[in-house]
């Protein structure tokens, strides 16, 4: 079992910044895929932003260049940095940690937390 708990929502204007927090109650050394998801009302949730084990990361399109991902071993948390916020950003964001233990894949989620881009 892995418990997620993100942190860092809120409001902000367009152009703002924010950085979200998601921090692991398992050694994030340990997980396979550390990511962050988010959802819009009445949109699927998609994938922002992805880091593995082995250091690749991959970003959805619509935030290349503004957002980071990035994470602290040492408090087992990972980030979310997010620049240049555009309305379209809104959604609620969920932390997400993909294990893989003797070939079953398990994924975990964090409650939520939300961001919403407005003037």
């Amino acid at each position: 079992q892995v418990q997620l708990v993100e942190s860092g929502g809120g409001l902000v204007q367009p152009g703002g910044s924010l950085r979200l927090s998601c921090t692991s109650s398992r050694n994030i050394f340990s997980i396979n895929v550390m990511g962050w998801y988010r959802q819009a009302p009445g949109k699927q949730r998609e994938l922002v932003a992805e880091i593995t084990r082995g250091d690749r990361i991959n970003y959805a399109e619509s935030v290349k260049g503004r957002f980071t991902i990035s994470r602290d071993f040492a408090k087992n948390t990972v980030y979310l940095q997010m620049n240049s916020l555009k309305p379209e950003d809104t959604a609620l964001y969920y932390c997400n940690a993909a294990t893989l233990e003797y070939a079953i894949k398990y994924d975990y989620w964090g409650q939520g937390t939300q961001v919403t881009v407005s003037s």
